[in-house]
C-alpha cells in the first residue's frame, strides 16, 4: 500500500514538474508573439535628444520597400520636432508674456503662436539628418531609424526676421528678454533629455 502510494506520489510529482515546464514554455512563446522582440539598442536614438543648442527628434518605420522605410522614419521624425519646437516656444511665449507688461496679452500671444507656427514649418526646411540607419527584419522588410536636429540659434534668427516684419509684435518684444527666456527652455528641455 505504501508502495503504491509512493508511486502514486512520484508520478504526480514528474506530472507536476512536466506540467509546469510546459506552462513557463507556454509562457513564454505567447510574450514573444505578442509583444515581439524588445530592442534594447535603438539606432539614432541618442543622436535624437535635444540639448541645449539643438532641437532633436528621433523616429523608426518599417515597410517592405527600403525608400518607404526611410521616408515615413524622417517624416515622423520632422512631426516630432515640429511639435517640439511648437510644444517649447509656446511655454517660451507664454513665460515671457507673464513676466513682462504686454498691452494686449492674448493678441500677443496668438500672434506669436502663428508666427511660430510659420517659423517651424520653415525650419523644417533646414533639418539636418544627424543620424540614419536601416536593417532588414527577418520577414525581409525593413526598418529604417532617422534622428534629424535643427539649431537653436537658426530658429530664434528666423523668429527675430519674422517679428521685425510685424509693427504691433515689435511694440511688445523684447529680442533680449524673450532669447534669455528661450535659453532657460532649452537647458530645462536638455536636463529632461540627460544632457
Amino acid at each position: 500500500m505504501k508502495l503504491k502510494q509512493t508511486i502514486g506520489l512520484g508520478a504526480l510529482a514528474v506530472c507536476l514538474t512536466f506540467g509546469a515546464y510546459s506552462c513557463k514554455s507556454k509562457e513564454k512563446v505567447a510574450t514573444n508573439s505578442e509583444v515581439g522582440e524588445i530592442l534594447q539598442d535603438m539606432p539614432c536614438e541618442k543622436n535624437g535628444k535635444s540639448d541645449k543648442n539643438y532641437f532633436r527628434a528621433f523616429s523608426m518605420a518599417t515597410s517592405s520597400d527600403l525608400s518607404l522605410s526611410k521616408e515615413k522614419a524622417l517624416l515622423l521624425a520632422k512631426q516630432r520636432l515640429v511639435t517640439l519646437i511648437q510644444s517649447n516656444t509656446k511655454s517660451v511665449t507664454d513665460r515671457y508674456v507673464n513676466e513682462r507688461e504686454v498691452g494686449s496679452a492674448s493678441e500677443f500671444e496668438q500672434k506669436f503662436e502663428n508666427l511660430t507656427r510659420e517659423v517651424a514649418d520653415q525650419t523644417i526646411s533646414n533639418i539636418v539628418v544627424a543620424c540614419e540607419k536601416s536593417s532588414v527584419l527577418p520577414d525581409k522588410k525593413y526598418r529604417s531609424f532617422v534622428a534629424i536636429e535643427v539649431e537653436k540659434e537658426e530658429l530664434l534668427n528666423s523668429l527675430n526676421n519674422s517679428i521685425s516684419k510685424d509693427v504691433k509684435l515689435q511694440v511688445d518684444y523684447d529680442k533680449k528678454k524673450y532669447e534669455e527666456i528661450f535659453n532657460q527652455e532649452m537647458e530645462k528641455m536638455a536636463e529632461e533629455s540627460g544632457y
